[in-house]
């Protein structure tokens, strides 16, 4: 399969890229900001089945995503895992916090899927993984100062409805996966000293597997994925 991920440089999109790589019939493009975590990443793939693009997820520039996916013979698979979390009391977060982390968390996913939709609509085995969270689950426990990210979170669920259907007929599977607490880097910033039950490289293994076999199974599903209850 041939499968984009945002936010690859560090955490579940690192490791799930670095899963998918040990397929040689895989060709993985790993999105990020930071080039030098990126360069070693695509460095580790076995069978050099990685390609890096380094560049802000809110500022794609759309023609060198194209000619890399072009140059890729196109798109299978969408994971939209680049994620941004504020941890901050609701009275404390600014405009420019709430569109900093709906901008990361939910447009630039759009975005992104705008633009790879005619590529995703000639693949037969099209999917498209948007990564949401428990925080935005309905029903699961809330915690404070997660207003902004668990909104966001609930957004891009509800966009995956929507698309399911919209897409159905151009032969697109899009699913949601709302993960439980990972210890990640953004995780460790938002809650120092907390010790999740997962860690990334656990998670990717799942990612790496619904990825690439769900869509066969699952359209517009919301599936937790957490080791606590609710």
């Amino acid at each position: 399969m041939r499968i984009i991920i945002t936010g690859a440089s560090k955490g579940i999109g690192y490791e799930t890229a670095l899963v998918l790589a040990e397929n040689p019939n895989h060709k993985i493009l790993a999105i990020a900001r930071d080039k030098n975590r990126l360069e070693a990443l695509a460095a580790l793939s076995p069978h050099g089945n990685i390609k890096a693009l380094a560049t802000d997820i809110t500022r794609v520039e759309n023609d060198e995503l194209l000619k890399i996916v072009s140059s890729m013979g196109g798109v299978d698979a969408l994971v939209n895992n680049a994620g941004r979390l504020i941890n901050k009391p609701f009275d404390s977060l600014s405009k420019v916090d709430w569109q900093q982390t709906f901008e990361v968390n939910l447009f630039a996913a759009v975005h992104l899927i705008q633009l790879l939709k005619p590529f995703l609509a000639k693949s037969q085995q099209a999917h498209i993984v948007n990564i949401s969270s428990m925080g935005g689950f309905q029903g699961a426990s809330k915690f404070p100062g997660l207003s902004a990210y668990s909104a966001s979170k609930a957004a891009i669920a509800a966009l995956t409805e929507c698309l399911a259907l919209e897409f159905k007929e151009d032969g697109i599977a899009v699913n949601c996966l709302a993960f439980g607490a990972v210890q990640t880097e953004m995780l460790e910033q938002a809650f120092p000293g907390y010790q999740a039950p997962l860690q990334a490289n656990e998670m990717a293994e799942f990612v790496a597997y619904f990825t690439t076999r769900a869509h066969q199974y699952f359209n517009g599903k919301i599936l937790p994925v957490s080791l606590s209850t609710p």
